[in-house]
């Protein structure tokens, strides 16, 4: 090899050493530009979700709180008749004293009744009594049972050692799924047909967003394109009015569909003066699943609008006036050349406005009432007035996961690729 040969060859790898140390320089840049953003998602979305999913499997508590309980109750065949020994009982009383003295006693009751009704009663009973016991009782199964006659019963002791049993486990789920833990069975059994709520909700969510969205759909696709084929200085002054409703706060918008759609409202009365309705038989339009889908629709309206106008701007007029001249009549020239490249708009608005309304709260709650609240209704309920929290985290996380099987079967059916918003 020649002098000349090997300084190239050196300059060479000196030339790649260069350019990798640059390449490696550059992706650390980019790396500390988007570390602030990945670090906001993983603290406002990530870490929530994952609080979420814990809470829904997360039985530690119960768990520990009667772990002497637990140790006696495992031969213990829960599927008899007869009661535990009497190592459970004592087990049971060295458990409530600790609780007692701890203060857990009455939330591991709560949590049980969660799952079992009037297990709550029977913990708080006996919490305030076992102070009063000795620690070894002689007795401990009479002094359970003056406490409380539960104790002398299998379904209470059944439902410990069923509860008890894992640490962590999909009970939560079970309920979401609308199943009750039955104490004569031991077991999850479906519950009766009037006291199935979960699952209804949770169609009733996905029927009126549906609907909610196609409706969006029938009233923005020609008001997007309206506005597009203004003069910009005339569609500038119809999206302020599109934009309007942003500017007002949600609660706000939803008050006032209040006024207009109650029995003396505004819409009413309109229809009474026309003719259209009856004044003594006025049309119930608010606190029930009509009200839901006039004042979402409306809130929801913008979100279908802004993306399918942004691509309906982005498309020549001269493709329609081709179209024509091709001797296509305006419905086919619409049809077969201008609507399939709006197509990507629609599929975003459609997207946006299903999730969004699938995960609203505030209105269905103020206009639903009992026949058109969502999924998300219950969960708020669980959070703020029963804190059942295990619940409500199975729910979420259950409107979460459907969230993205919907939206994993948009991508394989239309193609989130082609989704566009501008």
């Amino acid at each position: 090899m020649t002098t000349a040969t090997a300084e190239a060859v050196i300059g060479s790898a000196e030339l790649k050493a260069r350019f990798s140390r640059s390449e490696r320089q550059r992706k650390i840049s980019a790396l500390l530009l988007v570390a602030p953003l990945f670090l906001f998602i993983c603290i406002t979305f990530l870490a929530p979700v994952a609080e979420m999913l814990f809470r829904s499997v997360d039985n530690s508590f119960v768990h520990g709180a009667l772990a002497q309980t637990r140790e006696a109750l495992a031969d213990w065949d829960a599927n008899g008749e007869e009661l535990p020994p009497e190592e459970a009982f004592a087990a049971l009383i060295a458990d409530a004293k600790r609780g007692a003295k701890e203060k857990t006693m009455t939330r591991v009751g709560r949590l049980i009744n969660y799952k079992m009704s009037g297990a709550s009663s029977v913990f708080r009973k006996t919490a305030r009594a076992i102070r009063k016991l000795p620690d070894n009782p002689a007795d401990p199964r009479a002094a359970l049972v003056k406490i409380h006659k539960r104790w002398g019963e299998t379904d209470i002791w059944r439902g410990i050692k069923f509860f008890t049993a894992q640490q962590y486990g999909g009970g939560y789920y079970m309920d979401a799924a609308d199943f009750a833990f039955e104490p004569e069975s031991n077991s999850y059994e479906r519950k009766p047909e009037n006291e199935r709520i979960y699952l209804r909700l949770f169609w009733r969510t996905l029927l009126l967003s549906a609907l909610i969205t196609f409706l969006a759909f029938l009233m923005g696709y020609p008001t997007a394109f309206f506005i597009s084929s203004l003069p910009p200085r005339h569609a500038n002054w119809l999206l302020i009015l599109v934009l309007l409703p942003f500017w007002t706060s949600l609660l706000v918008r939803t008050t006032s569909w209040i006024v207009l759609l109650y029995s003396e409202g505004v819409v009413n009365n309109t229809l009474v003066a026309l003719g259209i309705a009856d004044d003594g038989d006025r049309p119930e339009l608010i606190h029930n699943a009509a009200g839901t889908i006039i004042a979402m629709t409306h809130i929801l309206l913008p979100f279908m609008i802004l993306p399918i106008y942004s691509v309906m701007k982005t498309i020549p007029p001269a493709y329609m006036r081709a179209a024509r001249s091709m001797g296509a009549n305006g419905w086919v020239a619409f049809w077969r050349v201008y609507f399939p490249l709006t197509v990507p708009g629609v599929g975003a608005g459609c997207i946006l406005v299903f999730i969004l309304s699938i995960g609203y709260y505030i209105t269905p709650e103020l206009v639903g009432g009992a026949e058109g609240t969502f999924i998300s209704n219950r969960i708020a309920y669980h959070v703020r007035a029963s804190g059942n929290w295990g619940l409500a985290s199975a729910l979420g996380f259950m409107l979460l996961a459907l969230v993205l099987a919907l939206y994993w079967f948009y991508d394989k059916i239309v193609g989130i690729d082609k989704m566009k918003l501008g």
